[in-house]
């Protein structure tokens, strides 16, 4: 069982490269962030064309979530019960007896702003949410773009990044309280290689001279993590013309269910 995760930054513009990536790769799970699209303009058609059931939510221009399954989707949830927002930036659902959970978390703008008092409090919403899900998913996993470089060493250069956003204490701290929670992040379960990441600003050349952050990540719990056999980063979609700035991971596991 293969799951993915990718910020494809505009579904309308990147559709031709998901399309030829599933058909590609051929992962049974993906979650998309940053599909930036109403839902009466989302393309079921050509997604479930390329053999995959899907769920979504989104909105105009900005945020916007979806889950592919290569099985039916159930019991699918938007939002986070109990936290209300505009913003489309969840959404889960049970496929082949696990529970997917796709998250875009905010991004912050700067450490002094409200944006970023969002996101914590986002992320202590989200937090909670988790800790009801866990209680009766032993099969679960939450995967996206959260924003957040976990250590030094998923940024390309700590000291000229510092305590900003994306790699700030506040925003690390609220990262590993998610994964106290009893997650694992996917790309500990295997030897780690520096240089390692997953979002390339488009300016100055930074895919080119790899100076990137890991912020995109796959969670999984104890029961997954054991069935967990190996995790990648595919840059070949994050090279093409017109690219998302973002590129897919994908974990494959020993299938579930």
């Amino acid at each position: 069982m293969k799951l993915s995760t990718w910020n494809v930054n505009s579904l309308k513009v990147r559709l031709p490269h998901l399309l030829d990536w599933l058909s590609l790769r051929q992962p049974d799970v993906v979650c998309l962030q940053e599909t930036k699209l109403e839902d009466s303009k989302f393309p079921y058609d050509a997604i479930t064309a390329a053999g995959y059931h899907v769920v979504f939510s989104g909105q105009k221009t900005y945020n916007g979530v979806a889950i592919l399954s290569r099985w039916p989707l159930q019991d699918a949830v938007v939002g986070i019960p109990g936290w209300e927002d505009t913003q489309q930036r969840v959404i889960a659902a049970s496929t082949n007896g696990v529970r997917i959970v796709c998250v875009y978390v905010p991004n912050g703008q700067s450490t002094d702003s409200d944006k970023f008092q969002y996101k914590l409090a986002w992320f202590r919403a989200l937090t909670a949410y988790l800790e009801k899900e866990l209680l009766r998913c032993p099969h679960l996993a939450v995967l996206g773009d959260f924003n957040v470089a976990p250590a030094d060493d998923d940024v390309y250069d700590a000291v000229a990044w510092g305590d900003g956003v994306l790699t700030s204490p506040a925003e690390r701290s609220a990262f590993d309280v998610l994964l106290a929670l009893g997650l694992h992040d996917s790309y500990g379960l295997f030897q780690k290689t520096a240089g390692t990441y997953t979002w390339w600003d488009y300016r100055m050349a930074a895919f080119r001279r790899n100076m990137g952050l890991r912020i995109d990540h796959i969670l999984v719990t104890p029961a997954l993590a054991g069935s967990c056999m190996a995790w990648e980063v595919d840059k070949m979609p994050r090279k093409l013309e017109r690219p998302s700035d973002h590129a897919p991971v994908l974990v494959t596991f020993k299938l579930i269910g």
